[in-house]
């Protein structure tokens, strides 16, 4: 097999497990507690406590999202997200699965996993951020929600943050609704305490997934002020087997001119640069910032679905 053959195999892989993970959350521990939260699987708990478990969350995640991925490639094109699409089916299948697996609802008093119920939404929200971060890593995504925010946020000038924010806050909300003579439910009636627990579950999703997908890739930028700015870059390139920037620069107090050199590390690596620094030149000035993510050779790899862009007409020559 070649390379790229075998690299498709382990993403899929990944997806599949992902998917599974993000299932577990919400059969194992949201639905089997009767409880709810944001996204579209906070949408589809609702309609499965509704309809009184006729309509299973499974049942309208996979409608649901098959509507909004027509929408999206109508607008977006048919090259939108297969991995996406692989996403939801395998959830949608998961779903059905794990439902019927109930030596794995994790019951307060029941499951010895779980002795107090508000843990089941935290418990809940770090699964659920495990899977759709992996998912996203891959360059896949759970849908929902995530393919809602894009289509807002290409006809109107809305953050995607401020349209996952809307649509959590209304759907956790919407639970409310849920009492006796609402469509067939016939649990006891939604309280503030259950959207208490819907925004538990929330917050420790967003914790975990900031964590997750933005943690995990945080590098940290090296800016060095040193007049041996060339045994320095030689060492980080010949040692460390990093790339370096030599930036021109001029110093305001002093009028001189100077050579700053720029590199990026990850923190384990800063200490045995910071020494090396040191005994090069014990005068050099080093500052330290935490970059958010790096992307590129010798960091994280670049995500990049297929997407087919449309190509405009020119009114002349070549530019």
């Amino acid at each position: 097999m070649t390379s790229k053959v075998l690299k498709n195999i382990k993403e899929y892989a990944l997806l599949t497990f992902a998917t599974f993970v993000f299932t577990v959350a919400w059969e194992a521990f949201m639905i089997p507690n009767q409880m709810s939260a944001g996204g579209f699987m906070g949408v589809c708990t609702i309609i499965e406590y509704a309809s009184n478990g006729v309509i299973k969350a499974s049942y309208s995640f996979f409608v649901l999202n098959a509507f909004l991925i027509l929408i999206a490639v109508l607008i977006f094109g048919i090259g939108f997200g297969f991995k996406t699409i692989y996403c939801i089916l395998m959830s949608s299948i998961f779903l059905w699965f794990v439902d019927d697996w109930s030596w794995l609802h994790s019951i307060p008093g029941n499951f010895f996993y779980v002795e107090e119920k508000v843990l089941v939404p935290i418990i809940a929200g770090v699964f659920e951020a495990f899977g759709v971060g992996l998912c996203l890593r891959q360059g896949g995504s759970t849908g929902g929600t995530d393919i809602v925010a894009l289509i807002v946020n290409k006809f109107w000038p809305i953050s995607l943050a401020g349209v996952f924010f809307v649509t959590d806050f209304i759907i956790v909300i919407s639970q409310l609704l849920l009492r006796p003579g609402f469509g067939s439910y016939a649990g006891d009636p939604k309280t503030f305490n259950d959207v208490i627990y819907g925004v538990l579950e929330i917050v420790a999703f967003a914790l975990t997934i900031n964590m997750f997908t933005v943690g995990g890739r945080k590098k940290m930028q090296l800016l060095i002020f040193t007049e041996k700015f060339e045994q320095v870059a030689d060492y980080i390139c010949d040692e460390m087997e990093r790339g370096v920037t030599i930036i021109k620069a001029k110093g305001w107090f002093t009028k001189k001119d100077k050579n700053v050199v720029m590199v990026l590390l990850t923190r384990q690596e800063i200490s045995t640069l910071s020494r090396q620094v040191n005994l090069i030149d014990p005068k050099a000035f080093i500052s330290i910032s935490e970059t958010s993510e790096v992307y590129g050779e010798g960091f994280e790899e670049i995500k990049i679905g297929k997407i087919k862009i449309k190509k405009k007409r020119g009114h002349g020559g070549k530019a």
